[in-house]
């Protein structure tokens, strides 16, 4: 008999159920620091520009309207020193993990082919090769790969800034990169949907440089070939219930994908492309919500070194990759048992085994009390 579905992992998180029950023990609540959702409100000229547009009778474009498409190619320019990007290079996505899980499957990979994406690394890179029927491999570099496996390579991923452990690449790696893929026939994905959010040297607002794309020329060299960007508005406008976000690059490949998606129906619907060109314009609330994340990030930093936890990376992003010099299941229990809720780094590869991934993205009262928690947990 026939066994309908897919072959998938089972979905991870659901093994931390036994932790949230220990960490909803604690007298003082529940710290959830484990899914990096946004928690604070929607922008108003954002939520004014869905509404004003809810009187969609038609069916949108999947290539997204005009207007659109040209505030993704000013935001491009004006934020992230890409120049030369046309209307027809961008599309808008139905969220940036729809693209990512559907990529390979869209640029016709099939049983033979690689996808390589980190070794640390967001789980819906390997599932999106699993749709496709494709192989993959986790690697930091294509160096690393036997030259069978290297000959078969189709699809790189990098996420710069990445999930979960924030390492952001500079624009020798990434350069470098590009050249090895393009020397493969590969296409280069870029997940950049923490650019906006990065720290320390990576903090404009501190003195820092801008987290470089995988579209800037001093990248990609005088051409998009091979080389695509995804972009999310879920993290820097908190829009991650819009669905929210765009891909943009090589010219021919577009083409084929906004074709395939017309086919499959994966459209934005109209009142979020409207509110997506909105909030593409308007770099004041960016600014604003990163201050709040800002502070936030400070005083949990301070409370897990107080505790004894090692932050490695995380320069930019949403969350603090943190080791306790123990196994990743001993820090779950370490931190359920004062009530917070962290996210197991073996989720995100082998590599990730020792580590625990803690998001800045809750309320400020949530942030306070895992601080003093940690901070308790010292003396």
């Amino acid at each position: 008999m026939h066994e309908y579905g897919l072959d998938l992992p089972d979905y991870p998180w659901d093994t931390l159920a036994p932790y949230r029950k220990l960490a909803a023990e604690h007298p003082g609540g529940v710290a959830d620091l484990s899914i990096g959702t946004p928690v604070d409100p929607t922008p108003q000229l954002i939520r004014d520009a869905l509404a004003e547009a809810s009187d969609a009778h038609g069916y949108p474009l999947t290539h997204g309207t005009v207007e659109l498409r040209q505030a993704i190619v000013d935001w491009f320019a004006r934020r992230r020193n890409v120049h030369g990007l046309d209307v027809a290079q961008v599309m808008p996505t139905v969220g940036s993990k729809e693209l990512v899980a559907w990529l390979p499957f869209l640029l016709g990979l099939r049983a033979g082919d690689v996808v390589v994406y980190p070794t640390i690394a967001y789980p819906t890179y390997e599932i999106g090769a699993r749709l496709a029927g494709a192989d993959f491999v986790a690697a930091d570099s294509l160096a690393e790969l036997s030259e069978d496996v290297r000959s078969r390579v189709r699809l790189v991923w990098v996420n710069s800034p990445a999930n979960p452990n924030g390492i952001v690449r500079d624009v020798e790696e990434l350069a470098a990169l590009v050249a090895d893929a393009r020397s493969l026939g590969a296409v280069v994905a870029s997940d950049e949907c923490y650019a906006e959010l990065g720290w320390g040297d990576w903090d404009e607002a501190q003195g820092g440089k801008p987290v470089p794309s995988i579209l800037d020329a001093r990248v990609c060299g005088d051409s998009f070939d091979k080389v695509l960007a995804v972009y999310s508005l879920s993290k820097q406008s908190n829009l991650a219930g819009y669905r929210a976000s765009f891909i943009a690059g090589d010219a021919q490949i577009m083409k084929n994908l906004v074709n395939s998606r017309k086919h499959a129906g994966m459209i934005v619907p109209f009142p979020v492309q409207n509110a997506l060109r909105v909030a593409l314009g308007d770099d004041e609330h960016v600014q604003v919500q990163k201050d709040l994340y800002r502070a936030r990030r400070e005083k949990l930093v301070a409370a897990i070194q107080a505790a004894g936890g090692r932050i490695e990376g995380s320069e930019a992003g949403l969350y603090l990759w943190t080791s306790f010099g123990e196994s990743t299941w001993e820090s779950v229990e370490r931190l359920a048992k004062l009530g917070i809720i962290c996210g197991p780094g073996v989720f995100y590869g082998e590599a990730g085994e020792g580590y625990v991934r803690l998001a800045i993205t809750a309320t400020d009262e949530a942030i306070d009390a895992a601080a003093s928690r940690l901070h308790a947990s010292a003396a």
